[in-house]
């Protein structure tokens, strides 16, 4: 808690117990931040915030309030500087690791908490908040500032000393990260997603580099060397810039070789070829494990003991999650909901397969229509069948989406099934031996976005109760 006048000096000494820019939110003592939204301007829910139990409000616009206002040149500015203040700093108390990305954030920062230990290392994306002390789910990758300043405060209170943290592109878009300053700024790869939000690759590669931008001059810009955008990276990165990739690179990949179970890897690092066994599947995730392996050399711990630390990663849960209920069939759990992320697990699959491929998919509503034509196309060539079904449909028609995602494609080796439930206990029903039945697109999400609310829905918890009947 603090006082109104310890934020803004000169104002009245009134209790402040939290920040919010939800109106419907606000519990008594609040203040009130009228941020500007993409459809949402929160000034027109002073009243209801007011009425809730604001004691103070935050305005870009000369309005007349109830309560103290506080008048600044731009709220969504404001916010992560006033969440800072509120929450005592908790930014400065960590050793920040940002990943950003198209593919990979959740992986690579999950691989790095697991070799650092969650009682030293927190996590914060896409699986939620995790540490020694708690593990919560959360709705966005990176929060809003009023949030994410409070979950920073939590994970210093904790006793954490880093934080793993994956950076969309869509929070620097939103101003929710300007406030920060990275140790490490970890670039997975850069494809077309997003452009609901960005409109063009062009602003959304520009949102991805500002987290290079925002890395300590002391700090760390680790980049992946093929990527097609590495140089345009490399040429705003600060700090010292590490490299991994195929090519000549800090951490060089010299040979993958996949197996069911695991992955063996050759790499090349300060002129000394190392083996390693990767608990990890697919080309792609030994990427992702170079990458976490170098924010451990930026973090100055000796390359033999980061090697010996392989051992104790786990695949994240919904990321190419293997789920064994004793079938006699591979059953694979994925949050691939991209062409690129498609086209990683394929062949990743290709490699690996001894009967067919069933994939259950669909992809979601209010977002670039554009890529479901060729993500569709995709799915039917590598698949040997599909069944289409709902992920997200929000406020379109799940029917007109998946039209969308087969309108590309001549080939037929496929069904629809609006309902995602009976979508995957059909694909499960019609599974020989030794076929991969590819569950994609929600990962272990909590939720199904139908209509503007958001549903209690896990595919994890379908498949298990498949199994249970």
């Amino acid at each position: 808690m603090k006082k109104l006048n310890e934020l803004y000096p000169g104002y009245p000494e009134i209790p402040i117990n939290d920040i919010k820019i939800n109106s419907k939110e606000v519990k008594k003592g609040d203040i009130f931040v009228c941020t500007m939204g993409v459809t949402a301007d929160r000034h027109n829910f002073i009243e209801e915030a007011i009425a809730n139990g604001a004691s103070a409000v935050v305005v870009q616009k000369n309005v007349k309030c109830s309560v103290p206002t506080i008048l600044v040149a731009d709220t969504n500015q404001e916010l992560p500087f006033l969440a800072s203040r509120f929450y005592d700093h908790p930014e400065k108390e960590l050793q920040l690791i940002g990943i950003t990305g198209t593919n990979g954030k959740t992986t690579v920062a999950t691989i790095i908490q697991d070799m650092l230990g969650n009682d030293r290392c927190a996590y914060l994306g896409t699986n939620g908040l995790i540490c020694k002390n708690f593990q919560e789910s959360i709705r966005n990758t990176t929060p809003d500032a009023d949030r994410l300043y409070k979950y920073l405060k939590r994970f210093v209170d904790s006793g954490c000393k880093i934080l793993s943290m994956e950076t969309s592109s869509e929070a620097f878009y939103r101003n929710r990260l300007q406030n920060l300053e990275f140790e490490i700024g970890i670039v997975t790869n850069i494809t077309e997603d997003h452009l609901n939000i960005h409109k063009t690759i062009e602003n959304y590669v520009s949102c991805k580099k500002q987290l290079v931008k925002q890395v300590k001059e002391t700090g760390y810009s680790i980049l992946n060397g093929d990527d097609k955008y590495y140089e345009e990276f490399r040429k705003e990165a600060n700090g010292t810039i590490l490299t991994y990739g195929k090519g000549k690179s800090t951490l060089q990949i010299l040979e993958v070789i996949p197996h069911l179970k695991n992955t063996q890897i050759k790499v090349k690092y300060q002129d000394q070829n190392y083996e390693i066994v990767s608990p990890l599947l697919g080309e792609f995730n030994v990427y992702n494990l170079c990458s976490a392996i170098l924010a451990l050399v930026a973090l100055h711990l000796n390359f033999s003991e980061i090697l010996k630390r392989i051992s104790w990663i786990h695949a994240p849960s919904g990321r190419v999650q293997f789920l064994n209920f004793g079938q006699n069939y591979h059953i694979l759990l994925d949050y691939a909901h991209t062409p690129d992320a498609f086209a990683k697990i394929f062949q990743l699959l290709k490699q690996i397969k001894e009967g067919n491929i069933i994939t259950v998919t669909g992809s979601a509503g209010g977002r670039e229509k554009e890529k479901r034509g060729p993500m569709g196309k995709l799915v039917l060539e590598e698949s040997d069948y599909v069944i289409f079904t709902m992920d997200d449909p929000r406020n379109e028609k799940v029917e007109d989406i998946i039209n969308d995602l087969v309108k590309d494609s001549k080939k037929t080796n496929y069904e629809k099934i609006l309902d995602r439930k009976e979508a995957i206990h059909h694909a499960l029903d019609i599974a020989q031996e030794k076929d991969i039945v590819l569950i994609a697109g929600k990962g272990t999400d909590q939720y199904m976005a139908v209509g503007n609310e958001y549903l209690p829905y896990n595919d994890l918890e379908v498949i298990e109760d498949y199994f249970k009947k």
